[in-house]
């Protein structure tokens, strides 16, 4: 939900009056908690005023305009400004030249800044279109930077993120509706309306609501934060200001829509929520993220290709180590990412069982991140290098232990299904090192790209696999 200036008005108003403003709509209930003292330092900052060069200059770049003033000094450029704040010329240096300066002034004196273009305009890490943009985001942080310093400094000790107004008005209420709507998929397909309501919620009120739901999968699950620019007055919501300056303002999760400022991301907690609208693809997606999106314990991928290979397949030769046809696999994948647990992967449509386990391979290859970890990774592979027995499964289950839950789960059921799969060995002829074989490269892959360290771990790779899948019981 857009955060806009009708929100600063609420600021002053009481817990009865705001109680009053609560609505049947979550999209009319306006959050009575953001801080408008930044926005108005912004609104105060001063304003760029462009000093033009009353002459042609030679050589001018022509991604410059006639605030350029050719080669000058500082003394010059100083000169030129007049003293006036928020004016700004650019030029070329004395000491270098093809090295351009942007000369700017604020505070009472001259502030020089090495100019760059790569198509463009930047003296930092933000990149502008225009000059003019440049300057004006330059003038407003150096503004509230000089004016709130203190303030800024002290934005993420009293976060209303954990404990906030409107999330807990709403709790309550979208909780009940995500409550109504699992018991309605019980019987028919959860309506668009139901959809559409608790999409309009913010990203922090849905966050607070899902947290508090009884049939949510708790994975811990970083946010995926990534710079953004906001069209529009927006409000941090891990501390409640305001995210000055023109462009790239702040950070957002890709995953469920949470806006902060970008000091602010490094305080928010590990409780990202994601959300289906923004979950673009089934294979290819983060594993936590896929489970917490879809509110499953495992990637539903896993669960339904396991469930058609054990109704129709455990006893066909070769399983797992016999490929499908490669064109009928990416079918399956553009199936789930289209339709998701909808698919329809039965033998009317794939009678081939080998379309199904390559699918199920394909989707353990494409995780961005392993089951087993990069994290992990090492740690395997040294445990499998431990002579012993009796120490090496022990190894093996500390080691197992340090996995992210939704890994864990998920590698645990596999091997379960893999057990199931020995169990027909006489069938199917595949025991639990021919599968280790299979599946030694597919679950765990070193962290950097080495084709000769993937070499050297195969064996090791697969011994792993022999052993969780040979000592499942005991192990998970």
């Amino acid at each position: 939900m857009p955060i806009g200036l009708s929100n600063v008005w609420l600021l002053s108003l009481t817990p009865a009056e705001l109680r009053t403003c609560d609505s049947d709509d979550a999209e009319e209930y306006q959050p009575p908690i953001w801080k408008s003292y930044l926005y108005q330092l912004q609104q105060e900052a001063p304003r760029p005023k462009r000093i033009i060069c009353p002459g042609e200059v030679e050589n001018r770049p022509k991604y410059y305009g006639r605030e350029f003033h050719g080669i000058i000094s500082r003394e010059q450029a100083d000169e030129l400004l007049g003293g006036v704040e928020g004016a700004y010329i650019l030029r070329e240096s004395q000491r270098q030249p093809g090295c351009y300066t942007l000369a700017l002034r604020f505070g009472n004196q001259t502030l020089n800044y090495r100019l760059f273009y790569d198509g463009k305009h930047f003296v930092g890490e933000k990149r502008f279109e225009s000059i003019h943009d440049l300057v004006t985001d330059g003038l407003i942080t150096l503004y509230i930077e000089t004016k709130a310093s203190e303030y800024i400094s002290k934005m993420t000790t009293n976060p209303i993120y954990e404990h906030i107004g409107y999330a807990t008005l709403l709790r309550e209420k979208v909780s009940r509706r995500l409550s109504r709507s699992k018991n309605e998929s019980r019987k028919t397909n959860v309506t668009n309306e139901e959809h559409t309501a608790v999409e309009k919620i913010s990203s922090l009120v849905r966050r607070a609501a899902l947290t508090h739901n009884d049939n949510h999968f708790n994975y811990e699950k970083t946010h995926n934060f990534k710079v953004h620019t906001f069209r529009g007055p927006h409000w941090c919501e891990y501390c409640a200001n305001f995210m000055w300056g023109l462009i790239a303002q702040g950070v957002r999760c890709s995953d469920c829509g949470l806006n902060v400022h970008k000091q602010c991301s490094k305080h928010v907690p590990n409780d990202c929520q994601p959300d289906l609208k923004r979950i673009k693809k089934v294979y290819c997606c983060d594993l936590t993220t896929l489970v917490k999106a879809h509110n499953t314990q495992r990637p539903m991928v896993v669960d339904i290709c396991i469930r058609e290979i054990e109704a129709r397949g455990l006893k066909s030769e070769g399983l797992y180590r016999v490929s499908g046809f490669t064109e009928h696999i990416e079918d399956v994948k553009m199936a789930f990412d289209r339709d998701g647990e909808k698919a329809d992967i039965s033998a009317n449509i794939y009678p081939d069982i080998n379309i199904i386990t390559g699918a199920l391979k394909l989707y353990f290859r494409d995780l961005p991140i392993p089951v087993i970890t990069y994290d992990t990774y090492s740690k395997f592979i040294e445990v499998a290098k431990i002579s012993n027995a009796d120490e090496r499964l022990e190894a093996v289950h500390e080691v197992l232990m340090l996995l992210p839950p939704a890994h864990y789960e998920t590698l645990r059921y596999l091997m379960i299904h893999l057990k199931k799969v020995t169990m027909n060995e006489k069938d199917n002829f595949m025991n639990a090192e021919n599968l280790g074989i299979v599946f030694g490269p597919t679950l765990m892959r070193p962290p950097e790209d080495s084709t000769l360290t993937t070499l050297h771990d195969m064996r090791y790779q697969k011994l792993i696999v022999q052993i969780l899948i040979e000592n499942e019981d005991v192990l998970f």
